[in-house]
Formats: C-alpha cells, structure tokens, sequence
C-alpha cells in the first residue's frame, strides 16, 4: 500500500537559525519533523509562514532589564517562486506570495513560506506577515487566514493535491473549511483527509475568536455561519473545530493524551485524541561524537570540551568566566509563568551558598513574548540574580545555535514545569542526546523518558496528578505549596545526589550520562515519531 502524501501546516518552523520563522519549541518540533521526512524520503510537503520581523530580539535596556526589538529579514536564502494568489480579508484582497526552501539546502522536506510583503499590497495587509503571534486580534485572524486558505490555494497550483492535510496546532483551522468548500459542505468528507496536533493542555490557551468578526473577515469562505458555529462554537474554538472536522487528533506525550481527552471530554461530535509522544531530529542535534561515545573517561572529557567552547560565548555576552570543573545546570526554554524559571531561587539564600561554595553554576536562556509581561518580568528577575553572583549567567535570544550549544555543554538541564501543563517539552530530549541529565517534574516527555536515578532525576515524583484547570484555577495558596514541595525535592536531590555524584563519583555520572543517551536516541529520535504519524494517523488501514 502506498504511502499517502501528506501536507504539513505549521505556524512555525525552526529549519536553520539564518530563517528567523520560528519562536521555540512548536517551531523546533515542525523543524526535526520535517528533517525526519527528508532522511527517510517520507512523501511530506510543509507550509508556513515568512515572518520578516519573528519573535524579535531580546536586548538589555539596563543590567538588569531585557526588552525585545524587531529587525526586518525579507526572506533571503529562499527561492522566489511563481506561485502567488489572492484571497479576501476584511473584504479586501490580499496578495499572498510562496517562497521555497529546497530540500537539499538544509536537508528537510520541500518547504514554502507564504508572505503578504508584495508590493501590490497596502501597509496594512503587508504587515500582516511580519510578526510571529501578533497579539492584535485582527492581524492574527488574518495570518490564519494567510496560512490555512493561502496555504491550500497555494497547493492547488502547485498540484496534485495530497491526500493528508495535518495541522499542527489549530493556527490553520480556515484550511478545513477550504475542504468543506470543496466537500460541498460533507464533514465526512473533509475527515478522510485531516489529522490535527495538539499541543496546548490549559482550556484557556486554546485560540478563540469572535464568531461574528471571523465571518466578517471571511474566515471560513462561503461557509454559513451557522455552519461554522455548529463545529466551532461561539466564540469560536479553533481547536473545538479542529477535533469536530478532523479524522484523529493526538496529543504530544503520554500525560498530555490523557490531559486532552479530559479536557475535551464533553465536546461531542469530536475525533479520538491519541499520544504521539513528540521527538527531536538527532543527527540535527546531536553532536557526533557523543553517539561514537562510551567509555566513561572520554565521555567527561568530552563534555568539558563543550563546556569550555560554550564558556567562550559566556564571557563574551556576559564577561562571566565559567568554570569547566564545575557542575553546570542549565534551565533554557520559553520564559513563561507555568514553566516556573524561578524555582530554584525561591530560597535564595539556600542555593547561594552552593554557589559561593563554587559547586554549581547556573545558564539561563529562553524567550518571553513581547505581550507577555509575567514572562518578561520573570526574565528579569532572573537577571538581577545574575548580577549578585558571577556564577549565574543569562544569555539572550534562544536560537538554534545557542540552543545545540547549551545542550552539548550542560551537565545537568533543569526542567520546572507545573505539573500538569507541559503538554510535552522536547529540550531535554536533545540535551539528554549530548550527554546532560534532565532533573524534571513529572510531567510532559519526562514520564516516558526520565528515569529516576538511571538516566536522571524525577523531582517530586509523589506530586498527585490533577486536571490543567484544576492547578490554573487554584488559589495562590495552593499553588504556592505545590512551588515548595516542588522546591524542597529539587533542592534535596540536588544536594544529595547530583552535588555528590558530580564530585565524587565521576565513574556513576558517567554511567547516567550514557545512560541518557542511549534511552533518547532509542526513542526521542524524530524518525520514531514520524513513523507513528504515518502508521496510526496518516495511513488508513
């Protein structure tokens, strides 16, 4: 049986950090999907969007206050095309242009990136492709529309249409009402061809809109309203839509299809929710020699090699000498209030002596959104601990570049999310390819892949499960004592496994180190992930 052709449709895609279309996790998953497609020459085509601004960039204003700035990249290193339509937003047409990425320039699928930066079109609409999850209602409206119904119209002239349109995220729900155009208005129809990614476990992180202004900006195409509100409420619920008109959906580790099947157990009419677990692109992110690598001397050695260049690009950002021989824990991912960054400081004092004892050091690095003033306040606060202590460093705008090297050089990546809000995470999966420990909650990947004193450490592995609006709509108090136990184990296993181990069992370190490696290269490898797409949702058998 042939395999289907399949069309990815992703909000972002992190391919090479000299394509700025990308915000973190969501994009770096799209990236290693895509990456895994072309090395297994899996019949997938990806659509995005060229995002001449990005996320921005962070630049510090002061020692201890970051700010995000906008720089314009106009799609250089991709190929200009032919392929351009118009489709009606607000009642104006817009002009929508494709640029490709061919697959041997990076070693993905065929990608096309769709921009409205054209001349033919006003300011306004121009602007719509510039910045990554514009938090103006209207403009992301309008980049949903550039992608879901761009997108499609985009393929039909490229021909023949595939036989699969998933979704990542519900960002491109406007491609399915395209298909129930084209079905003439059968569900059923438009069923057979779609599959949809979840990837957002708390009820009110999932995009609504206005039913009444998606209508009026032409959202769904002919589609009546009624229709529309029948599938996707009102508001509207992109990803209520997303579960009614797609065949299967999946969430994106084990905890996190359990967590979407509660969440979204009373909608009727929706698609099964089953668990891929999400997976990384290991001959992308794994340095080499780390997989060549087992022999406990030369894999520490290895690893103070990485940490040595890594401390290079440290003392240049930060003028922080940092030292190779001593533990190095790194905590890199979004800036976000649920991914609690300031843990580990919530003692202060407790850390501080092992820090002027000289026995840890600690990176910092990740992205807030600019609209997001809990994250960039976190952010901060981070920063003015890092100016107390030469021993803490922040390191600004979590690249792809950045992101290899932390991994290659941390001994240990801390992973804090609030259980049960990390629908997956991938960090540590490419940190654990490189040799690091991932000491984590339990939550996310780390349920399938964190094994307690065998190739890292569980921090409150007792901590009960709870439903994500359950823990989102505790009173602070409660919160605050899931924090401290939190705290409390992290601090325990810190001070009296990891410190220990580190320093006087260096033969045990290594054993956890290739411990790591081998358990994610066995199953965190994006080619595993691929496979599950294809076998229980792209193929029907």
């Amino acid at each position: 049986m042939a395999l289907p052709n399949v069309a990815y449709f992703s909000m972002e895609v992190a391919i090479d950090q000299s394509i700025p279309t990308y915000a973190g996790g969501l994009g770096f998953l799209a990236g290693s999907h895509l990456r895994s497609a072309w090395e297994m020459e899996m019949p997938v085509i990806g659509l995005s969007i060229l995002w001449s601004k990005g996320y921005g960039e962070q630049v510090l204003t002061s020692p201890t206050t970051a700010d995000i700035e906008f720089k314009n990249w106009h799609g250089e290193g991709l190929e200009e095309t032919d392929l351009s339509v118009v489709i009606q937003i607000f009642d104006q047409p817009v002009r929508i242009k494709a640029y490709f990425l061919p697959p041997q320039r990076f070693g993905s699928a065929p990608l096309y990136f769709l921009s409205t930066d054209t001349p033919e079109n006003p300011p306004a609409f121009r602007r719509l492709t510039e910045q990554l999850y514009d938090s103006d209602e209207w403009t992301r409206i309008g980049q949903e529309m550039i992608l879901g119904i761009g997108g499609y119209q985009i393929l039909q002239q490229i021909g023949p249409l595939p036989e699969v349109y998933h979704l990542n995220e519900g960002h491109s729900v406007p491609l399915l009402f395209q298909l129930l155009q084209a079905a003439e208005g059968n569900v059923e129809a438009v069923k057979k061809q779609a599959v949809f990614t979840t990837h957002t476990p708390i009820a009110a992180g999932n995009e609504t809109h206005d039913i009444r202004l998606l209508f009026k900006a032409g959202y769904f195409g002919p589609i009546p309203e009624g229709t529309a509100a029948a599938l996707g409420g009102s508001p509207f619920s992109l990803t209520a839509a997303a579960l009614r008109m797609c065949r299967i959906a999946n969430g994106v580790s084990l905890i996190h299809g359990k967590v979407a099947s509660e969440l979204w157990a009373k909608l009727d009419n929706r698609c099964p929710i089953i668990a891929i677990t999400n997976s990384v692109n290991l001959h992308f992110w794994q340095d080499s020699r780390f997989h060549k690598e087992r022999e406990p001397s030369r894999l520490l050695s290895l690893k103070r090699q990485m940490k040595k260049s890594l401390f290079q690009l440290v003392e240049q950002e930060n003028r922080k000498k940092l030292d190779p021989d001593v533990l190095t824990i790194v905590w890199a991912r979004r800036f976000t209030e649920y991914k609690r960054p300031t843990l580990i400081f919530r003692d202060f004092e407790r850390l501080e002596k092992h820090l002027r004892a000289n026995q840890i050091q600690l990176i910092f690095a990740g992205r807030f959104h600019p609209s997001d003033a809990m994250g960039r306040q976190l952010f901060n606060q981070v920063l003015s601990y890092s100016e107390a202590l030469p021993n803490i460093a922040v390191l600004l705008n979590y690249e792809l570049n950045l992101s290899k090297h932390l991994k290659c050089a941390a001994d240990v990546w801390l992973n804090t999310p609030l259980r049960p809000l990390e629908a997956s995470g991938t960090s540590g999966m490419s940190a654990s390819m490189n040799g690091a420990i991932h000491c984590s909650t339990y939550d996310g990947w780390a349920v399938e892949g964190t094994f307690d004193h065998i190739n890292g450490y569980i921090i409150n592995p007792e901590g009960h499960y709870e439903t994500c609006n359950h823990v989102s709509e505790s009173p602070s108090y409660q919160r605050d004592k899931r924090d401290q136990q939190d705290y409390e184990s992290l601090m325990h296993i810190l001070e009296t496994e990891i410190i220990p181990t580190y320093y006087q069992n260096p033969i045990r370190w290594a054993a956890l180190m290739a411990q790591s490696i081998h358990n994610s290269e066995i199953y965190f490898h994006s080619d595993r992930m691929l496979l599950e797409y294809f076998n229980r949702m792209y193929r029907t058998l």
